[in-house]
């Protein structure tokens, strides 16, 4: 539950943080007549996202138990790729996320409405199609069991938080250090995707795709029971398994050593560079509703 709740909590902040921007750069910019287009796009990416998941849920249940694994698998590891992908695009690009998301919608508002209505959906899609992946393959990875709603619980009450957070950001009623933020979680993130690769390893090698599903490298089920309360936490929140086979710890090692080694140098090694200047309409005016806290995701 942790893990999903945790997962929930950023890549929803991350979404939250997008809408926010966008909804007061249209108010401070007095082109409130253009909102409802924004909600619009917005909608229809909330939507598009929750159809996705449904369909990652309920899709393959019909199908055999080899192919449901290879499914799940495979989806896993794409979800980590993916979910890789934003962690270090975050890192390199929060400072500069309200700019180019201005950029972006000057250049929407130029052209109409429907551009509006298109950039906030692929703005707010992607993050919703990426969350959705990476929350099933989390959930399909910690769950102890079919009927377990735990990390979906945890999941809705990550999302349910970052959409509070968010809405605190915007009104100015909290100030976070979203650069640090982001940073510490992506860490943790880190450790999480290969929880979540070394599961989609396991269903390939249950779906006969990979070898060596009896060959183990370890096996402390004795040590840490696996449903002891601190067995169950391993689970949970980083998906360790008692019993983990060569592949799995290979895939695990092979991917945290060097991702973690590149994200703690894009994130705390490399040189600050200087933000990009926003545009003269961007200059903030004061307001009641001023996001000044969301204007600088990267102040620390």
């Amino acid at each position: 539950m942790v893990a999903n709740y945790l997962i929930g909590l950023r890549e929803g902040l991350e979404a939250a943080l997008v809408v926010s921007i966008l909804v007061a750069y249209l108010v401070r910019t007095d082109r409130r007549h253009l909102l409802p287009a924004l909600w619009t796009g917005v909608g229809v990416a909330v939507a598009v996202s929750l159809g996705f998941g449904a369909l990652l849920t309920f899709g393959p249940s019909g199908l055999s138990f080899e192919a449901q694994e290879a499914i799940g698998g495979t989806l896993s590891i794409v979800a980590v790729g993916l979910i890789t992908w934003m962690i270090f695009w975050m890192a390199r690009t929060a400072r500069h996320l309200k700019a180019d998301l201005q950029h972006k919608l000057d250049d929407a508002v130029e052209a109409g409405k429907r551009a509006v209505v298109v950039m906030a959906l692929l703005a707010v899609g992607r993050e919703g199609l990426e969350t959705a992946l990476f929350l099933w393959a989390g959930a399909q990875a910690t769950s102890g069991s079919d009927g377990d709603v735990t990390p979906l619980l945890g999941a809705a009450l990550g999302l349910a938080t970052a959409v509070l957070v968010g809405w605190l950001l915007y009104r100015g009623a909290v100030r976070v250090d979203l650069r640090r933020f982001f940073a510490w979680t992506g860490a943790f993130l880190v450790l999480v995707a290969a929880g979540v690769l070394s599961y989609g390893v396991h269903d390939l090698q249950e779906a006969g795709i990979l070898p060596g599903l009896h060959d183990l490298a370890f096996d402390v089920s004795a040590t840490i029971p696996p449903t002891s309360w601190y067995g169950t936490l391993l689970k949970g929140v980083l998906n360790f398994s008692p019993a983990t086979t060569k592949i799995e710890a290979i895939a695990w090692v092979a991917f945290v050593v060097p991702t973690m080694w590149f994200f703690v140098r894009t994130t705390w090694g490399g040189p600050a560079r200087p933000a990009p200047s926003a545009p003269a309409a961007s200059a903030p005016v004061p307001s009641a509703a001023s996001p000044a806290p969301v204007a600088s995701p990267a102040a620390g």
